[in-house]
């Protein structure tokens, strides 16, 4: 059983319409093309529906697909429910908002402080429920809570580290780099992109959240300390082609962009490899410069 988390209708070149697909369930995720798909079919296999599958496994280009795809709704007393087919955060929001509660509280400048506090209260049920990316990295409910709190816990072990480096910049940074994503997608639930998520982004979006916090507060917006925090959200991509309207220019916007990178690429790799056995390859990771990815058999040694 499997959930479909994608279903394009297209056409082949000869003019014949076949669903292109995605399928899930909380190990991972496959694609795979139904062919000859007809008016029944179009309408009964659909993204969000739980589905009995039976199909080929194969390689395509070096990646997995299945083939020769049978489907059918469940049955009787066969799952049905799609949220036992998503993959989940490996800690509960519970502990998470614990977690994030302590965090803002250790950022000691007062107005990074109180814009963090100002957004949360906004934001907090959305934070929680929403994933970090539609795929790749964290894309699952309660994803963009726990990639925050990740990078979070990497910043303060590189600030015990590296003591040089302004802890409340840093985790105020990274509390709000991603907090527009609840903004630039559409939910938990077949998470798409909203036309401010396609046409504007998350990044400029914080940063128009971070302008209206500080209206509303009565904040100077010439401060220093507010430029910096603005510089360090606009930055965190690290590139321009990335998305950034700025490059990082200040050591902690280098840092959050670095962190950032460091835990969305663990989670891909992470989530690749959890997939496969030892001794074997993972399938190219398409943001990881499209590299595949061994699993060594560390019993052997």
């Amino acid at each position: 059983m499997y959930l479909i988390k994608q279903a394009d209708l297209r056409q082949t070149r000869a003019g014949k319409p076949f669903l292109a697909m995605i399928f899930q369930d909380r190990t991972g995720q496959i694609g795979g093309n139904l062919w000859d798909a007809d008016d029944h079919m179009i309408e009964t296999f659909t993204r969000g529906k739980v589905v009995y599958m039976r199909a080929i496994k194969e390689l395509y280009q070096g990646s997995p697909q299945v083939n020769k795809i049978f489907l059918r709704l469940p049955e009787n007393t066969e799952p049905n429910n799609p949220k036992d087919f998503k993959p989940k955060s490996p800690v509960n929001e519970q502990e998470l908002r614990e977690y994030i509660s302590k965090t803002i509280f250790k950022i000691e400048n007062a107005t990074w402080n109180r814009i963090v506090r100002h957004i949360f209260k906004k934001y907090d049920k959305e934070f929680f429920e929403y994933p970090a990316a539609k795929t790749n990295h964290h894309a699952f409910e309660g994803g963009l809570s726990f990639h925050t709190a990740t990078m979070a816990q990497l910043a303060e072990k590189m600030c015990e580290v590296y003591p040089v480096l302004n802890e409340s910049l840093i985790l105020a940074g990274i509390l709000l780099h991603d907090m527009a994503k609840v903004i630039e997608f559409s939910g938990a639930e077949n998470t798409t992109y909203t036309l401010k998520g396609n046409l504007i982004g998350h990044i400029v979006l914080i940063d128009e959240e971070v302008s209206e916090a500080i209206r509303e507060l009565e904040i100077d917006n010439d401060k220093e300390d507010v430029t910096i925090l603005r510089h360090v959200l606009l930055s965190h991509h690290g590139l321009q082609e990335y998305g950034s309207p700025v490059r990082p220019q200040i050591m902690e916007a280098e840092v959050i962009h670095q962190i950032d990178m460091m835990d969305a690429s663990i989670m891909m790799m992470q989530t690749a490899l959890s997939q496969i056995a030892p001794g074997e390859m993972t399938p190219r990771i398409f943001p990881l410069d499209n590299r595949n990815f061994y699993k060594p058999d560390f019993k052997l040694n």
